[in-house]
């Protein structure tokens, strides 16, 4: 059995274009998982049922994630190029995973799911998976692991709360790891890039289930692995060893819809005060979200996703060419993303006064 191993390892190796071996498989294998585990979960009634809160109106099969979990993890299994901070975001994201599936069976409680996520991003930080920018002391590193901590969390619960729309945080996920693949390869991290370029391949198979009308949802499971994964992916990569301005400000900019749109209802929820602690920020669900805002516009959900797709490409670009030029630029980088997104929160604002209306 590890002479085939070893073969197929050889055979890999000697691939000029391993990526493009490595995003096919990942698409094929997780095209064919999802067709069969959307079967077990209907036959099991492992549903999502419409409710006011949601914009669905039929029971939808659950467990979507697990098809790209596993397509994921069986395509970086034939990477056969393992390191200890990949070891640290596999465990992690699987710890993720098998408490999404839980709760998607049994909702579980914001403290449990809060509870396994902290623990996910210690894992992170114990295979060495942390931000690195301060000083090299203790307030410097006990700084790091709480930003770290941080920074997944959000960026896990950001990308679960984005799952809102028939396609949208699977898509928007597998156009943020093609513009992180890029960087990769301008950056000379290959394997950084095989990473990144297996998880989009996962994504781009189940968008064909997951677009409107979607036959199969992610489910938290799938939301928060992928919310998860990306951020471990975003704090591994060296993406300026030779600028900490470039290496903070470009997986910001390529990750920003999420973080916009978790930070601006955030602000929001607390200044109405419908949440007052973080308990009640995880549990709390509403239609105030930026897809939900677009639609209030008067834009279809179909239209609102290839809108949010669009912004999410052209902030990719932004943190693609950030990486690419020169110190100046990262400032005007940060300003055109500061006014991208000061026209969403215009038209938001609109959506919101719409929806009030009706």
């Amino acid at each position: 059995m590890r002479s085939i191993l070893d073969s197929i390892h050889a055979f890999l190796g000697g691939v000029p274009f391993r990526w493009l071996f490595l995003l096919v498989f990942s698409f094929l294998l997780a095209f064919i998982l999802t067709l069969v585990i959307r079967r077990i979960a209907t036959k099991l009634k492992i549903l999502d049922y419409p409710e006011e809160r949601k914009i669905h109106e039929q029971p939808i099969p659950l467990f979507g994630g697990l098809a790209v979990y596993i397509a994921y993890v069986a395509a970086i299994f034939l990477n056969f190029s393992f390191s200890v901070e990949l070891k640290g975001v596999i465990l992690g994201g699987t710890v993720i995973l098998v408490v999404g599936l839980v709760d998607d069976i049994k909702e579980l409680s914001a403290t449990w799911k809060l509870m396994a996520q902290i623990l996910a991003a210690g894992i992170l930080i114990y295979y060495g998976v942390r931000l690195s920018f301060l000083p090299n002391n203790w307030w410097g590193i006990g700084g790091e692991v709480l930003l770290t901590v941080i920074w997944v969390v959000g960026i896990t619960n950001a990308v679960n709360f984005f799952d809102g729309m028939d396609g949208l945080a699977t898509g928007s996920i597998a156009i943020c790891c093609l513009s992180f693949f890029i960087v990769a390869l301008l950056t000379n991290q290959p394997y950084l890039g095989y990473l990144t370029i297996a998880l989009a391949g996962s994504c781009l198979a189940f968008l064909i289930f997951n677009f409107k009308p979607a036959s199969i949802f992610l489910g938290d499971a799938g939301s928060t692995f992928l919310g998860f994964t990306i951020a471990g992916i975003a704090v591994m990569g060296g993406w300026a060893q030779d600028n900490p301005k470039v290496a903070l400000g470009l997986p910001l900019l390529i990750l920003s819809v999420f973080i916009f749109d978790v930070i601006y209802i955030s602000v929001s929820r607390i200044y109405r005060g419908q949440v007052k602690n973080i308990k009640e920020w995880i549990e709390y669900t509403g239609k105030d979200h930026l897809h939900h805002r677009l639609v209030a516009l008067g834009l279809t959900e179909i239209q609102t996703v290839l809108f949010i797709f669009l912004i999410t490409a052209c902030l990719g670009i932004s943190g693609i060419i950030l990486r690419a030029t020169g110190d100046i630029v990262i400032y005007f980088e940060i300003l055109q993303a500061l006014l991208i997104f000061a026209i969403i929160v215009i038209l938001m604002r609109t959506g919101r006064r719409s929806d009030q209306k009706e």
